[in-house]
């Protein structure tokens, strides 16, 4: 069965940058759209970027200009370069896709730490 595996989470000081990446663990699995949501404690799970196969993206307006998302079709794989990051942001940040079936994958999680 095929998982999304992330990778690039840690510790950044406010302002600073930090880049996830996501990948499958497997093949056969060729989805419609990839991106990450987050989730901060005590708060609801919230979309951070998507991005389709045809490259089109969507941003939270809170991330707008700071976060980028790429996406790499020929691998399935998913980059989230995140830069000014903000003491209000540190969360766990999820990766996701879902295939042209609406069948959802979501990677394990990553912890972001925004702190000096």
């Amino acid at each position: 069965q095929v998982q999304l595996v992330e990778s690039g989470g840690g510790l950044v000081q406010p302002g600073g940058s930090l880049r996830l990446s996501c990948a499958p663990s497997g093949s056969g699995f060729s989805p419609y759209a990839m991106g990450w949501y987050r989730q901060a404690p005590g708060k609801q799970r919230e979309l951070v970027a998507t991005i389709t196969a045809g490259g089109s993206t969507n941003y939270a307006d809170s991330v707008k200009g700071r976060f980028t998302l790429s996406r790499d079709n020929a691998k399935n794989t998913v980059c989230l370069q995140m830069s000014r990051l903000k003491p209000e942001e540190p969360a766990v940040y999820y990766c996701y896709a879902v295939s042209y079936s609406c069948r959802y994958l979501w990677g394990q999680g990553a912890q972001v730490t925004v702190s000096s």
